[in-house]
């Protein structure tokens, strides 16, 4: 049975990884939108750890369905932890936000994105190779 280009494991994680530093780079806003709102608490996103859950799964040996019936092995969620970012300086306003902080981590969370993005348009121009090949 040929697998399916949308059940590739390497794009599945990447597509995984790109939806984390997505929402990284959404709270990453947030933060910033936020600099001068009394009381708030800058927010990070955690993708790595769901990522490395999911490559802990596609290191598991799986079984092959025979039949369609089979129950599969995968399960299909996983959840992002967006949590308040430790350290930094609380303000008297009570916010912790730091302007210099969420630039570093703009700038590399857009170099990690676009290297995942040109990994995944390598891969799709390899496999496009492939097809087109005789």
């Amino acid at each position: 049975m040929i697998n399916s280009i949308t059940n590739d494991e390497a794009l599945q994680t990447a597509k995984l990884a790109l939806d984390g530093l997505s929402l990284r780079q959404q709270a990453i806003s947030n933060n910033l939108s936020n600099v001068d709102t009394p009381g708030y608490q800058a927010q990070t996103v955690d993708f790595e750890s769901a990522l490395q859950r999911s490559l802990k799964r596609l290191d598991r040996v799986e079984l092959s369905a025979t039949n369609s019936a089979h129950i599969g092995l995968r399960s299909s969620g996983t959840k992002f932890d967006i949590t308040q970012r430790s350290g930094g300086t609380e303000r008297a306003d009570q916010n912790n936000v730091d302007i210099d902080t969420e630039l570093i981590d703009m700038s590399e969370t857009g170099i990690q994105y676009q290297a995942v993005s040109q990994q995944v348009t390598k891969k799709l121009s390899l496999l496009k190779a492939i097809a087109t090949s005789r």
